[in-house]
């Protein structure tokens, strides 16, 4: 445990001794607030039933955040040590690859929590000067961040494997981007448009990340949607630690 924190510490850590780290957190607040403007603007002087956290995730804003986002933190962690030579340095320290995998990830699941923390302050802004009842609601606010971080852990393990395959991180970004996009028209075709109602086709709807963000910013938590995303989440992992430990191979 002692090992891992001690990654987990120094990778954490590489995210603010930099500009990248701060950056990020700007854009994604920048973002967030600009969506939030716009939906005061659409909402007017009108009442909504919806809670102000389901509106802002039937955005594209969110998807967009997410997708480049994830993109920009994974595409340093495998690719950059590799390419800046400390990678092999930090492989023949007395640390297994399973620590190194898990302190990576642990490390930009956390950043990627922090980031998101500006949305709180929007919610903030909305209950206190619009009188939206459901902005605060502790409920809805759980759900939607179980929400975000296991969305967060699923394309951040991804996005850490098509990092662990490269040594350039603009490939890696790139085939993070790819891999979003695929899984985000697999989405819309999954979706309820497409739906005939067969057995086929309502395994495939569970594959709906849109809906499945819808539940959770409603304040519903789907066992479900919980357990597809974990188990996506750890099929990636594997696969990137069979990529850390294919250097023996070689």
């Amino acid at each position: 445990m002692h090992v891992f924190l001690t990654l987990m510490r120094r990778e954490l850590g590489t995210f603010f001794v930099s500009l990248t780290g701060y950056v990020i957190i700007s854009g994604v607040a920048l973002l967030s607030g600009l969506s939030f403007c716009v939906l005061i603007r659409q909402m007017g002087g009108s009442g909504y039933q919806l809670p102000v956290t389901e509106l802002f995730f039937q955005s594209p804003m969110f998807w967009f955040t997410l997708l480049i986002a994830n993109a920009v933190i994974t595409m340093r962690l495998y690719a950059h040590e590799k390419y800046s030579g400390t990678y092999e340095t930090l492989m023949t320290t007395p640390v297994s690859d399973l620590q190194v995998v898990s302190s990576k990830f642990a490390a930009a699941w956390v950043f990627y929590m922090i980031m998101w923390l500006p949305f709180l302050g929007c919610c903030y802004i909305i209950q206190h000067y619009a009188k939206q009842a459901g902005a605060l609601d502790t409920g809805v606010l759980l759900s939607t961040f179980t929400g975000i971080g296991l969305f967060g852990a699923f394309f951040i393990s991804f996005g850490g494997f098509a990092s662990a395959l490269t040594v350039s991180q603009m490939v890696a970004a790139m085939l993070s981007l790819l891999m979003g996009l695929a899984l985000f028209a697999l989405s819309y075709v999954s979706g309820p448009a497409f739906s005939s109602g067969n057995w086929q086709e309502q395994v495939l709807s569970r594959f709906s990340l849109f809906e499945q963000m819808q539940e959770f910013a409603h304040g519903v938590i789907d066992t479900r949607s919980v357990l597809l995303l974990l188990s996506l989440t750890f099929f990636f992992l594997f696969l990137t630690l069979r990529a850390v430990e294919s250097r023996r191979w070689k």
